[in-house]
């Protein structure tokens, strides 16, 4: 959808979509993050200005969008959400210190080790890993142990050495080296599309829908995950950094292969509509139910930030 000064905008219902989890995921990280009024305040104070607001929030609108085509309690959904965005907050508290990417800014607002100072930022970084476990395993979650140990399993593969971390240690690996498409797309997958993935797989586990019965929702994730990570590419390489809240254009200077650097822009823009074209087909057995994974298909690759 187009606006009328040009921009993109997400159609209406993934609007109202996107407006209501960004808001329950904030009031839920602000009744479970909250200051025991010790020495630990500032930790849990880093902890809630890495994870309330700012963010898209897509990976907890996938997961609730998915557990309720499986007719899941949202409350239930919405726990598995914030687990899955803890994890993600976490890495990037991680990706922005001097150590890693050296990010100052983060969705519009100084970085956690700017706001506070670096070792806060790494032990909040800890703590928000441990809390989307702990969130996880209580009973709250879900009522079934085996559902819960199915969802902390998936997101532990996803977050590790064999998802995220290691797509990261690739990434960093891959600096000034000539990466082939292949090479670039195993990293993708592993940093980026990963946690995309499992966020649809959870609401699929919520729903208690067998793991031969998700093979098309893993396929939809799987393509949503390599679009998201081009149309960032394209952002890198073309974006507004003001829009997109941080530093843009440090891929090039970093020495980095991406997408956009291998195929140019326009192959690049091309390759993200095809992959959204195929992961909106695998949803081809679901009516209405899956609009909204529909049109976050579409939102990821027409999005200005």
């Amino acid at each position: 959808m187009v606006t009328k000064d040009g921009t993109s905008a997400p159609d209406p219902q993934l609007s109202g979509a996107l407006t209501g989890i960004a808001r329950d995921v904030d009031a839920m990280f602000d009744a479970l993050l909250t200051p025991p009024g010790d020495s630990r305040d500032a930790l849990i104070a880093a902890m809630r200005h890495a994870t309330i607001g700012g963010g898209k929030r897509l990976r907890p609108l996938l997961l609730v969008t998915t557990a309720a085509m499986f007719q899941v309690d949202r409350t239930q959904a919405m726990r598995a959400a914030i687990a899955i965005e803890a994890i993600h907050g976490y890495s990037l508290v991680h990706d922005d210190l001097p150590c890693m990417d050296d990010d100052a800014m983060r969705h519009g607002k100084p970085s956690v080790h700017v706001a506070f100072d670096e070792a806060t930022a790494v032990l909040a970084g800890d703590a928000l890993q441990a809390f989307a476990f702990e969130v996880l395993s209580d009973p709250a979650t879900s009522g079934d142990p085996f559902v819960r140990g199915e969802l902390v399993q998936v997101l532990a593969s996803a977050a590790g050495a064999g998802g995220m971390v290691g797509g990261q240690v690739m990434d960093i690996a891959g600096e000034g080296q000539a990466l082939d498409l292949h090479a670039i797309t195993r990293l993708q997958q592993l940093k980026t599309g990963a946690l995309l993935a499992a966020a649809v797989e959870m609401g699929a586990v919520l729903g208690k829908v067998a793991p031969e019965g998700r093979t098309h929702l893993r396929r939809y994730a799987r393509d949503v995950g390599l679009a998201f990570q081009i149309a960032d590419d394209l952002l890198d390489h073309e974006g507004d950094e003001a829009a997109a809240g941080k530093a843009l254009r440090k891929d090039a200077a970093a020495g980095k292969q991406t997408f956009v650097g291998l195929l140019g822009a326009d192959r690049a823009r091309e390759q993200a509509r095809l992959l959204t074209e195929q992961a909106i087909a695998h949803l081809a057995q679901h009516g209405q139910e899956a609009d909204v994974l529909r049109s976050v298909a579409r939102y990821i690759v027409e999005r200005d930030h």
